[in-house]
């Protein structure tokens, strides 16, 4: 019998991306388990990111658990996530989790939004 091999995860994050969500966590509700991402038809590009507070798993939620995290993807956006790295950028231009995602075919000018 051959050894099956391991899943990637759905999603990576970076170290400043596991602080930051553990910073976010340590001022949650105490009934909060993890972020949920989806993805929400919005912008001039078509789609855009979207990071909630998650209560519970959902049903068909991808579980990413990693360094000590958890993060759900929401089963309508796992399409447009997979292979995607989470980031968090806080600099003199710009604060907030940054995904690269080598789906996306396009951005709009503001990088608010992107398309696949």
């Amino acid at each position: 019998m051959a050894a099956t091999k391991a899943l990637p995860k759905a999603i990576t994050l970076t170290d400043a991306a596991v602080t930051r969500v553990k910073a976010l966590m340590a001022k949650a509700p105490d009934d909060m388990i993890g972020l949920r991402i989806g993805v929400k038809a919005r912008g001039c590009s078509g789609l855009s990111y979207d990071i909630q507070y998650a209560k519970e798993k959902l049903p068909f939620d991808e579980v990413v658990e990693d360094k000590g995290v958890t993060v759900m993807i929401a089963p309508d956006a796992v399409m447009f996530l997979i292979g995607s790295e989470m980031d968090y950028v806080d600099d003199k231009f710009e604060t907030g989790f940054k995904f690269r995602n080598p789906n996306e075919k396009g951005r709009c000018g503001c990088g608010e939004s992107f398309h696949v």
